[in-house]
């Protein structure tokens, strides 16, 4: 083989060489198709048994993941070998087979890719969704203190008036011999110490609520904090949920004290539920977008597509006997020219002659189909066909040949004669 090639650069040339480099980088690259092939086609097989397995059992969902692939592979590689007016019957069953399995796949590796394309959505959304949950709590709240408090700065103004009135002698409670005089008097006075424990009860409330309030104010710290640090969301998650625990604590016990109906405080999910993955059901299916689903059909495209190739364009340079053949076969047209493409056509039709003749084309019209599936030729329509770039050299070397042995064969007849 080594040989060989030597002999084929010695006598091509240059032109020789970049055909086999050509031809042999165009083989690589379909032999490359099939490891390519398999790898998006267990990739295509992962995501569609991740989205199986939310339905059905996993070992279940395996087999029929195994299946589904195979049947993307082997339907997209018969599709390249069967024509539809040949066997309309299997070339429908194997459309048939390949929309269905390509469907499924599509449809269950959909889960997969919205996971991954919708994390951070998800995440956000349950972030909102306890901070919701959150902040509709702290509102009651608010509203709580803001009307307890209101109800005991309302009690402290009406002692503030009955203190005016006992001061000058005009209360109620008065003793009829002691009204209308002013000063601070016995009433005065009970009314007085009523009102000074009320303030410093008022007083001590409202401190009591600014400790509530920094506990607030934590709780919307960690909130915040669970919002921006991913890494350390779990420690982020359990300082909500026991800031939220400790508010509800501390507010409860002074609201208590006044009889006030407290607040339900929200259950927040637990932290497993905050970050768990998409479970989607039968009754309870994620929202649809659409980049997911395109990403999972363009996996599955691409093996269909490269699946079919492997089948439809054979690999591999020709071989010395193909060469052989090729050149007498081609050497039997009779029809060239020059077309538009600047390239030479063959009509590979037969002539009328030939007609007549009842010529047999068959090894001809087989070395025509063995170019045209090694990609040395291109089908320009039915009638005609045109060289490839890299047949011109292999040509060149066989047309360089012939003229090298008929060279020799003149020069041996001459040598004949004169000797």
């Amino acid at each position: 083989m080594e040989n060989r090639l030597i002999t084929q650069l010695k006598s091509g040339g240059i032109g020789r060489l970049i055909n086999i480099v050509q031809t042999l980088f165009v083989s690589f690259l379909r032999i490359w198709s099939i490891p390519i092939v398999l790898l998006l086609s267990l990739a295509s097989g992962f995501t569609t048994f991740y989205g199986m397995s939310y339905f059905i059992t996993p070992w279940i969902a395996l087999i029929i993941t195994v299946a589904i692939q195979s049947i993307i592979v082997i339907c997209s590689f018969e599709l390249a070998g069967i024509h539809l007016k040949a066997n309309r019957l299997r070339y429908f069953s194997v459309v048939v087979s390949l929309i269905i399995a390509f469907v499924a796949s599509m449809s269950f590796s959909y889960f997969k890719f919205y996971e991954i394309s919708e994390h951070d959505t998800i995440r956000i959304e349950r972030i909102n969704e306890v901070g919701n949950q959150v902040d509709a709590y702290l509102k009651k709240l608010v509203v709580v203190k803001s009307s307890l408090l209101a109800k005991q700065k309302q009690e402290l103004e009406k002692l503030g008036k009955e203190m005016s009135l006992a001061y000058f002698g005009t209360h109620p409670d008065i003793p009829l011999q002691h009204r209308n005089h002013i000063g601070e008097g016995p009433v005065w006075k009970h009314i007085n110490k009523i009102h000074q424990e009320k303030a410093a009860q008022l007083a001590t409330l409202e401190q009591q609520f600014s400790k509530v309030d920094v506990s607030i104010a934590t709780l919307q710290q960690g909130l915040n904090q669970l919002d921006q640090d991913v890494i350390h969301s779990e420690k982020a998650y359990q300082d909500v949920s026991q800031g939220l625990h400790k508010v509800q604590l501390d507010f409860n016990q002074l609201a208590a004290k006044f009889g006030n109906e407290l607040p339900t405080a929200p259950v927040l999910m637990t932290y497993s539920q905050f970050t768990e993955t998409v479970k989607p059901s039968v009754n309870n299916l994620p929202k649809f977008t659409l980049f997911p689903l395109i990403i999972a059909g363009m996996v599955d495209f691409f093996t269909v597509l490269l699946s079919y190739r492997l089948e439809f364009s054979a690999p591999g340079p020709l071989t010395e006997q193909e060469e052989e053949l090729v050149f007498e076969c081609l050497k039997q047209f009779s029809e060239f020219r020059i077309n538009e493409n600047d390239a030479v056509e063959i009509v590979i039709e037969k002539t009328d002659i030939e007609r007549a003749r009842h010529y047999v084309d068959w090894p001809r019209m087989f070395a025509v189909g063995l170019l045209l599936s090694r990609g040395f030729l291109r089908k320009v329509d039915s009638r005609r066909v045109e060289f490839a770039p890299n047949l011109y050299p292999l040509i060149a070397e066989k047309m360089g040949d012939k003229l090298q042995k008929l060279k020799a064969q003149s020069a041996a007849q001459q040598d004949s004669r004169s000797g």
